[in-house]
């Protein structure tokens, strides 16, 4: 520790190994502070306020380039619990912002001629110019200095203020000056939008105005913000924005294109801009922002300078309010910048990520918003309200009972074609699959158990599926089953090429049958080069300490450095591996399973074709993707020639590899499932990664979803969902908005054999059928959870 002077202050400084970091003094009435907002919107002004009132003696001035009463947004929105937190921040601002507070509690959908409405979603509005001049006399009545229409390009000018924060937005200099610092993450959108105003009011709801032209696709985001106006976004793809023409349009051309295209919902009234200090047009492409690092010295970023949300979840204002109070709060509690600077970040980092989560899902949704357009309004405004992943199935029940139970009826009559006398859970509603009908959407996704004996399964697997078949499930699908000794994974893995594997398997079939009213498909497949490993608790993916088999591929392309090259197959294998599945396919039909899947994922022998990491071939069966799906479909097409017509076919696939571009990519999925369902496939399972030791997956709750999603409606198919999906409120999510048919789940299958008749319990829904034997079960548990709902309303 040494004693430096500055500014005629004494201050602490702590040396690092790469900086001098200026430091709070302990004793908090000496230790004043001279500091610097660079930036005088909601984020500077605000931790302005709120440090000016933590520590009085700073000295504070806020620099803003505009003039004090100019503002270029209209209407912004804020939380209930942003109001709360600004409260106990500064009462006195908070009171003043809630009485200039539009609230609104609707949210109203215009798609295809009709009107949606829900309710119980709570907003509240404030004009921009009106909540800026709110902080402005705010923090002139604390002693803050303001000083506008002061142009800075970096923090350098600055260097003799104790403390500089960089809160000047989205586009921030200072942070572009500083970029090997910082190392801003900048991501720019794909559509197009446009702030307008309008005094057409939209009053009491929150409006999303959809609107099909000769030239594409155009919505608006309209709220109103105070007792004269509204907020009207327009946006649009780049593809419509250039048909348009808009990239030549004035901004008054602009306007009048609009207001022709919004006509129905504007009637006589105009829209306005307030960027008409901008030349040429006022279209903008929104940036995600994320930083790697957020302070440096005595510099530190805020609000949009540091991270931004996407207009649509219209939380902007509300994380820059907020990351202004926990700064405030940090440098006042904390004994050095260094120990505040850290303690903010870390905070503030993981709501912003959370938010900005959200914010990433709400934002490609509207960027791929024509991919849901053919959907029924019913289904498109259930898609539109969970589109975040925020808001869920029983949060909308929470918010809006009725709709929500009219929204149920209405998938309810879609599945059964008949009209329901009450709704019930989008999960317990039937499906078909040709002659197969399931009686609810929950499937016991595949799960290897690595427990036979020489393919053979034992009384493990007929105690495994047999309590997952009574428990609730509509459909069980087999761990992936081999169709030959060298392709098996281990030497633990079932298969079907022998006939006491058959008479295994049906025993356990026909257990199920008799016993439960769920449905079992037989998931076939062959490991690849994948092949003779280990079992999976032991060393996953690595080879047998001894007596390996030789494994096989479509190229000499090993799974990982420890594992065996394997041999690239050659027109004569490829005749035995079909001759294989065929094999195994009349098995399976012999031993009466309902459903046959085809394993094409997870880089094992027919995903090992279909990806380009692992076939490097130079004939018909490798290069473009056609051909690369030549034997995949080969082996369906032969399979499907020996099932009965009745008899569906699934096919599980890796949409994605995980490593861009290389591999195979969400496109690429789309146009595999294309070339499925045009070879006849009855459903596509939707799986990711496991192809490549250098996938790097983004994980999280329903994380593979949006490819089942994307899959479902850009081809029609019906698809399967699966990954992390563990919850009853995302099944019901994931049904209701159309992004799967059925949800398959796994480990939570592992740890509750019982999961669906538990979900039916917790969800109040009596229709599930259980095994007579477990019928005093099953009232018991209906009659506990009763009475946690009960105690629930009485707290």
């Amino acid at each position: 520790m040494k004693q430096a002077e500055t500014a005629g202050r004494d201050f602490m400084l702590e040396a690092s190994a790469d900086m001098v970091q200026p430091a709070l003094r302990s004793e908090r009435t000496k230790a004043e502070m001279r500091i610097a907002c660079l930036g005088g919107g909601p984020a500077g002004l605000y931790f302005a306020i709120a440090m000016r009132r933590r520590r009085p003696g700073d000295e504070i001035v806020v620099i803003e380039r505009n003039r004090p009463y100019d503002t270029f947004g209209w209407g912004v929105v804020l939380s209930d619990e942003t109001l709360v937190n600004l409260s106990a921040s500064d009462p006195e601002s908070a009171e003043a912002i809630r009485r200039s507070f539009v609230y609104w509690d609707d949210i109203a959908v215009f798609y295809r001629g009709s009107v949606t409405r829900s309710s119980g979603h709570g907003f509240c509005g404030i004009g921009r110019k009106r909540l800026l001049n709110i902080l402005q006399d705010r923090a002139l009545a604390l002693g803050v200095t303001l000083q506008f229409e002061t142009e800075f390009e970096s923090a350098d000018s600055y260097r003799g203020y104790d403390l500089v924060v960089l809160a000047d937005g989205a586009n921030s200099k200072t942070r572009s000056a500083l970029a090997h610092v910082f190392k801003p993450d900048i991501d720019v959108r794909a559509c197009k939008y446009i702030w307008l105003g309008t005094t057409q009011r939209f009053r009491d709801a929150f409006t999303f105005i959809f609107e099909e032209t000769e030239h594409g696709w155009i919505w608006a985001h309209a709220y109103q913000f105070d007792a004269d106006t509204a907020t009207f976004i327009v946006e649009c793809s780049d593809a419509t924005w250039r048909r348009f023409g808009f990239d030549a349009m004035s901004q008054e051309e602009t306007l009048a294109s609009c207001e022709r295209i919004f006509a129905k919902s504007l009637g006589r009234y105009r829209l306005a801009t307030n960027a008409s200090h901008l030349r040429g047009s006022a279209w903008l492409n929104f940036r995600r922002v994320q930083c790697e690092k957020w302070s440096h010295e005595n510099l530190v970023l805020l609000g949009d300078a540091a991270a931004t949300a996407h207009f649509s979840v219209g939380s902007g204002t509300k994380l820059a309010l907020e990351s202004a109070i926990a700064l405030a709060e940090h440098l006042h509690t904390e004994q050095t910048l260094a120990a505040a600077f850290h303690r903010y970040e870390q905070e503030r980092r993981t709501e912003v990520l959370r938010l900005q989560s959200a914010a990433r899902n709400s934002t490609e949704w509207f960027e791929h918003v024509e991919r849901y357009l053919h959907l029924d309004p019913v289904q498109f405004n259930y898609s539109l309200l969970t589109r975040s992943q925020r808001i869920s199935h029983e949060n909308l029940r929470a918010r809006d009972k009725a709709w929500l139970e009219s929204a149920e009826m209405w998938f309810e009559e879609q599945a059964t074609r008949e009209k329901p006398r009450q709704s019930r859970p989008p999960m317990f509603t039937p499906f078909r699959l040709r002659d197969v009908r399931l009686k609810n959407r929950i499937v016991v996704s595949p799960m290897a158990q690595y427990r036979a004996v020489d393919g053979t399964p034992t009384d493990w697997h007929l105690v495994h599926y047999a309590e997952r078949g009574k428990g609730g499930a509509g459909l069980v699908i087999t761990e992936m089953t081999c169709v030959s000794p060298e392709g098996r994974i281990s030497p633990g893995c079932a298969g079907l090429y022998a006939p006491e594997h058959e008479a295994a398997w049906k025993r356990i079939v026909d257990f199920i049958h008799t016993e439960t009213d769920a449905k079992i498909g037989m998931q076939l497949g062959h490991s690849g080069p994948k092949g003779s490993t280990q079992l999976g608790w032991q060393d996953v993916d690595a080879p047998l300490p001894n007596d390996n088999w030789q494994v096989i591929g479509p190229s000499p392309v090993a799974w990982s450095p420890r594992n065996q090259v394997p041999r690239e197959m050659t027109r004569a294998d490829m005749d035995a591996v079909r001759g294989d599945f065929v094999r195994a396919a009349n098995m399976a039909t012999r031993a009466g399973f309902d459903l046959l899947e085809l394993h094409c994922a997870h880089g094992y022998l027919l995903s090992a074709f279909i990806s380009p990491l692992t076939n490097r071939r130079t004939d018909a069966y490798g290069g473009t993707l056609l051909n690369r799906m030549r034997f995949p479909l080969e082996i369906y097409h032969a399979v499907r020639a020996v099932l009965p017509l009745a008899r569906p076919i699934s096919v599980r696939i890796s949409a994605s590899d995980w490593v861009g571009v290389e591999g195979i990519t969400p496109e690429d999925a789309v146009e595999i499932a294309r070339l499925l369902g045009d070879a006849g496939v009855d459903i596509i399972n939707v799986s990711a990664g496991q192809t490549s030791m250098r996938a790097r997956p983004v994980y999280g709750r329903m994380f593979q979803t949006p490819f089942s999603d994307r899959i479902r409606n850009e081809t029609g198919i019906a698809t399967m969902a699966v990954g992390n999906i563990y919850e009853p409120d995302h099944v019901n999510s994931i049904l209701m908005a159309g992004r799967a048919d059925l949800c398959c789940l796994a480990r939570p299958h592992l740890a509750d054999p019982y999961w669906t008749l538990h979900a039916a319990a917790q969800l109040g829904y009596r229709g599930e059928t259980w095994p007579k034997p477990y019928l005093a079960g099953r009232d018991q548990l209906h009659r506990v959870a009763s009475h946690s709902d009960a105690s629930a309303v009485n707290v």
